[in-house]
């Protein structure tokens, strides 16, 4: 079950925000019992990236296996 304040994977791109599938991001906020999430996800040095809602097939919870990866998001 994930809850507010867990960090969750994408599993897929989001439509029309500079955020991707494996990006990182911690949920503010659970919609309808799980059904979606609002989830943040920022850069390593804390600024917000983008915030969005992502349905349960769109993200998981972090597993003791996965490893930071970085990648630069695009500049506008």
């Amino acid at each position: 079950m994930i809850r507010e304040h867990d960090c969750v994977v994408l599993t897929e791109d989001l439509a029309g925000v500079p955020i991707k599938a494996g990006d990182v991001g911690t949920v503010l906020h659970v919609h309808g019992a799980g059904k979606a999430f609002e989830v943040e996800v920022a850069t390593l040095t804390g600024a917000t990236v983008a915030v969005a809602t992502a349905l349960h097939s769109q993200v998981r919870p972090i597993t003791s296996r996965d490893v930071s990866h970085v990648r630069e998001i695009p500049t506008s």
